[in-house]
């Protein structure tokens, strides 16, 4: 099964949408969703600071700051190949 992971932080006002948009795809098309909250590991926060939300597809960052839900699924796709 595929692992995304949505790197956010408390306050973030486009995480709330680039969640929505994940769980719309995941409900045609199942994946695991990992939501990671930056502020909490000082690493994380220097990697991404400002640059949240962050979309990794199976390890691969993806989608900075939103998600098209079409090219989503094909990042899902072409990781599944």
């Amino acid at each position: 099964m595929h692992r995304v992971k949505l790197y956010t932080a408390q306050g973030c006002s486009l995480c709330g949408p680039v969640r929505r948009r994940l769980e719309n795809v995941r409900a045609e098309l199942p994946f695991e969703l990992e939501e990671v909250d930056i502020t909490l590991d000082p690493g994380l926060y220097r990697q991404y600071g400002e640059r949240i939300p962050v979309v990794a597809v199976d390890g691969v960052e993806r989608f900075e700051f939103f998600v098209d839900p079409t090219e989503l699924v094909r990042s899902l796709d072409r990781v599944g190949t």
